[in-house]
């Protein structure tokens, strides 16, 4: 059984491996001030007991082309599970939707998606968001400026 939450060690680690996942173990030892087969066996743990999910690599999106950040509010017909879920399915499937949250308030779902112009936006909207089943009302806005952007949660 997991453990409620990780330790003051356990911590350090995480925000130095959120900080830089590629650090050898040794690295991160060193680091958190622990020698390195302790510092490894807190890691696996840290990983079997799902504290870390996945290692990945940030891509700054304009390098690749995909300089447009538009965040899209989504209104459903009706929020009955069934469509919940199929909406939900929906955004799984598409790669330019980048986070997907159900709502609270006035919007069912707010989206982050990203693309390479205002014409693949149109597209994407138009062509496959618009013809999901069960649409009320899609309202987008254009981020004009990354003012803040982390990966790192305040551990």
């Amino acid at each position: 059984m997991p453990k409620k939450y990780p330790d003051a060690v356990d911590l350090r680690i995480l925000n130095e491996l959120q900080d830089n996942a590629k650090l050898t173990n040794q690295e991160l030892a060193s680091r958190v001030h622990l020698s390195p087969s302790p510092c490894l066996t807190r890691v696996r743990a840290l990983e079997s007991n799902g504290y870390i999910n996945r290692y990945v690599a940030l891509v700054d999106p304009r390098r690749v082309g995909l300089g447009v950040s538009v965040f899209i509010q989504v209104r459903l017909e009706k929020q009955v599970e069934e469509a919940l879920q199929r909406f939900e399915t929906a955004m799984n499937a598409y790669p330019q939707v980048m986070e997907c949250y159900l709502m609270t308030g006035t919007s069912d779902y707010l989206l982050r998606v990203v693309v390479e112009d205002v014409p693949a936006l149109e597209r994407f909207i138009v062509d496959e968001l618009s013809q999901l089943a069960g649409m009320a009302n899609i309202q987008s806005s254009f981020a004009l400026k990354q003012v803040k952007y982390k990966t790192a949660l305040p551990l």
